[in-house]
């Protein structure tokens, strides 16, 4: 099997309870730090076309700041309206300082559309 994962950013250019904006594989994806853990998700609100990244982080959760959307880092599935659709989730590796992403292989497929 071929190793889809790609460097997204390092460990240090994401802040605490924050998301860095990245482009991996020619996808625009958040990538987050959030309950001591590092999280990857399209960086597209699902209900709007607006990005993720540009919201608040908050317990292992993302909010978008136009109409206040909310979705679980881990799951991708929202947690609070008015969006109702999941965001794709990607899976992470840490490897030394880096961050690598697999934009390819989503943890929640059903997600893409």
């Amino acid at each position: 099997m071929t190793d889809t994962f790609e460097r997204a950013c390092a460990v240090t250019d994401i802040p605490d309870e924050g998301v860095v904006a990245v482009e991996v594989a020619g996808a625009e994806v958040a990538i987050v730090k959030s309950c001591g853990q590092i999280f990857a998700v399209q960086d597209e609100c699902s209900h709007a076309q607006i990005a993720l990244s540009e919201g608040e982080v908050d317990n292992c959760e993302i909010e978008c700041w136009l109409h206040g959307s909310r979705f679980d880092l881990r799951t991708g599935e929202p947690t609070g309206l008015p969006a109702y659709e999941p965001v794709p989730v990607y899976p992470v590796r840490v490897e030394g300082d880096d961050v690598l992403v697999d934009v390819k292989n989503p943890l929640n497929p059903e997600a893409l559309r």
